[in-house]
């Protein structure tokens, strides 16, 4: 694919809508549609890499409670002519055609490989990926199986929702510690993963979210991991124009 002139390809992810509260969130809910708002004019595609929300379940008619904003900028982007691709993540994967239909949003399950003008790429969220994690990679498989989607539906939105709520919480909470530093290229999963892939094929950028940390890492001479951190503490996010990808920060 190649990209029109003056047209740039963003990546974000890891919004994290509904955490830790209502009033916190609908803050930083306003500041990405400003920030959607302000990209309109260039951007030719748009990747979100999963955990736009913290929670999110699609009832079979129900859309839970919030996000009207993002929802409609969305909307009113793809309405406009703009790609945009969502990869559901940890937080989000209960996902079932609303985005299609609705939104008319393209929605991944697991990373995906593209070409943009001559440049290649693999994109994902990056949850269960590479070595290690294997309680989360089993108890994936439960969330992904489609009996536990349907048992799930059958509890009251407000029940459903507030179970969700809870254990979304305490997975942050467990996981904030690792999340501020870089681990080393040795420990970090998605580093050792991408290396991994390399071995069976060339990708010049591999990008990912999940980690809430930003990072770009080169490794080797013409391969580069980015991850893409979050919109809770960096307002971090990816551009890829004239032949390179760039990790930069929002300031409004």
């Amino acid at each position: 694919m190649v990209l029109p002139p003056g047209k740039k390809i963003y990546f974000l992810s890891d919004f994290h809508l509904g955490s830790p509260d209502q009033p916190s969130s609908l803050v930083r809910e306003k500041k990405i549609v400003k920030f959607l708002d302000e990209i309109k004019s260039d951007a030719g595609i748009i990747f979100i890499l999963g955990d736009l929300f913290d929670f999110w379940f699609e009832y079979k008619k129900v859309v839970p409670k919030g996000f009207v904003r993002i929802l409609g900028k969305l909307a009113e982007l793809t309405d406009s002519g703009i790609a945009i691709h969502f990869f559901v993540g940890n937080h989000d994967m209960w996902m079932n055609g609303y985005f299609e239909k609705e939104l008319n949003i393209d929605v991944s399950h697991e990373p995906k490989e593209y070409e943009f003008d001559g440049k290649t790429f693999l994109i994902g969220h990056g949850d269960g990926l590479g070595p290690g994690d294997h309680r989360y990679k089993f108890m994936k498989k439960i969330f992904r199986n489609k009996l536990s989607q349907k048992l799930f539906g059958m509890l009251h939105p407000s029940t459903g929702i507030g179970m969700a709520d809870y254990f979304s919480r305490k997975s942050r909470a467990s996981a904030a510690k690792e999340e501020e530093t870089f681990l080393g290229e040795e420990k970090e999963w998605l580093i050792i993963y991408a290396k991994e892939k390399l071995k069976e094929k060339h990708f010049d950028f591999f990008i990912f979210g999940h980690r809430h940390l930003p990072i770009v890492h080169q490794l080797d001479k013409n391969s580069v991991y980015i991850n893409l951190g979050d919109w809770i503490h960096y307002d971090s996010y990816a551009v890829f124009e004239n032949g390179k990808v760039s990790l930069k920060y929002y300031k409004p």
